[in-house]
């Protein structure tokens, strides 16, 4: 199962970055939990300095922009091959 965490206090970018990854997610039959993260202390220790940002599996793939939904497939697509891999 995959570990998915978006980074964002609630601005416009930040959600719409989650429904974006919850998109993905669904689009790729993904086995994975997609959890926010809103502390910015808490972003801070995960490696998050500017927001939105995207973490999947501990590490940090994406912040300060919104990428596209086929960009985040990327990254859910590219984590699903590593953790079959393995």
């Amino acid at each position: 199962m995959l570990n998915i965490k978006v980074a964002g206090p609630g601005c416009k970018n930040c959600l719409e970055l989650e429904a974006r990854v919850k998109q993905a997610v669904a689009d790729l039959q993904a086995e994975a939990t997609v959890m926010k993260i809103t502390d910015y202390q808490d972003m801070a220790k995960a490696g998050i300095l500017t927001t939105p940002g995207l973490i999947v599996n501990g590490k940090v793939v994406l912040q300060g922009k919104l990428p596209s939904l086929g960009i985040v497939k990327g990254y859910i697509a590219e984590a699903m091959k590593e953790k079959s891999e393995k």
